[in-house]
């Protein structure tokens, strides 16, 4: 088939080819480095793992590569730190000065003026790192990224996150789907665009369970601990209650915050599912196939990984969620290859600063 791939029949769009122990001589000595240039050499650290990261990953036929480089997420983050980060300060010292003095109403004003401006950038950052991130990734020698600057994205961030909330949080599907479709809707990958119709009416059921858990749980922990002082009364009369009462007020919180935990993991499983299988490139169709218990091993071995380095299993999460990530990631359709061009998309010419200073994820 002269100048097309066509994914249909084959084992796996997305293959990820690293292993963690090449991935550790990377890891460790970033780790050293970071230390000792008391945090800043970690822009370059970031760079360094994703260059690993993205070179062991192939897309049907090639593999990608990671054009970013350490100066530019350090040249990001200065920005922030300069245009936003030192204003908000600023504000936040002049708005506690002001109560002091007994000017409480400017006060407040200046304080809620600081922490709209930070609600807004979240929405600006998470657009302009996804730009960002898809402009110094290539694949054939092409890149993607979007003209659009992210500012109006921002608006609607605030907007829309604000009507998910206000009718109780019940809104936060349509929010979230909304969110994920106005900001892919704006990407490009070579000479094409993304495209996303995802529809909260598919992750909503998940949602309401998740909504209405903390109710059920928490009824079902009470019942939990009152059998517990019963039990407690009947082994050894007061004394035993007492007992039983503080083991059953343990089994409570645990029992609640486990299965709350549980539950909003099959929320955000189900919604990458509904997101992802909604986006389109071109011909190709994409889906994201972890199940629930593929995250809830993620998250488990995470902690565990964590705990037991004593913090310092923290440099290998990076690769662990990108070999879940494009573990489970499909495509299918066709790409005409013959079509493929470079992207006309300006390029940035600094990292994903407002990304990187709000300590915001990639996916």
């Amino acid at each position: 088939m002269h100048g097309a791939q066509d994914m249909e029949g084959t084992n796996s769009a997305f293959v990820f080819e690293g292993k963690w122990r090449d991935f550790a001589k990377i890891a460790f000595p970033n780790l050293l480095l970071t230390i000792v240039t008391l945090g800043i050499y970690r822009f370059w650290a970031t760079a360094r793992e994703r260059r690993y990261l993205w070179s062991r990953t192939r897309f049907v036929d090639e593999h990608l590569e990671w054009a970013g480089t350490g100066m530019e997420l350090f040249l990001g983050f200065l920005m922030v730190f300069v245009l936003f980060g030192i204003p908000y300060v600023f504000l936040t010292f002049i708005a506690q000065a002001l109560v002091a003095r007994g000017y409480e109403a400017l006060g407040v004003g200046l304080t809620f003026v600081a922490l709209t401006a930070i609600f807004y950038l979240l929405g600006v950052a998470r657009f302009r790192g996804l730009r960002y991130r898809l402009s110094r990734t290539r694949w054939r020698g092409i890149r993607g990224g979007s003209d659009d600057g992210g500012f109006l994205f921002g608006l609607s961030y605030m907007w829309k996150t604000m009507v998910g909330w206000i009718p109780l949080g019940l809104l936060i599907p349509w929010s979230m789907t909304s969110l994920w479709n106005e900001r892919w809707n704006k990407m490009s990958f070579g000479p094409f665009r993304f495209e996303s119709n995802a529809e909260a009416g598919g992750v909503f059921v998940r949602f309401l369970l998740f909504y209405l858990a903390p109710f059920v749980l928490f009824v079902g922990g009470m019942i939990m601990a009152g059998m517990g002082m019963l039990a407690g009364y009947g082994i050894g009369g007061e004394d035993g209650m007492r007992v039983g009462g503080v083991v059953g007020i343990l089994g409570l919180l645990l029992f609640f915050y486990l299965g709350l935990g549980l539950i909003a993991v099959a929320f955000y499983a189900k919604f990458y599912r509904e997101v992802v299988g909604a986006t389109r490139w071109r011909d190709l169709q994409f889906s994201f196939e972890a199940s629930t218990l593929d995250w809830v091993k993620l998250l488990v071995i995470d902690a565990v990984l964590v705990v037991f380095t004593f913090g310092i299993g923290l440099i290998f999460l990076s690769y662990r969620h990108w070999k879940f990530f494009m573990t489970h990631l499909e495509a299918g359709g066709e790409i005409l290859l013959d079509e493929l061009t470079q992207s006309e998309t300006r390029t940035a010419r600094h990292g994903e600063g407002l990304l990187d200073a709000f300590d915001m994820g990639a996916i």
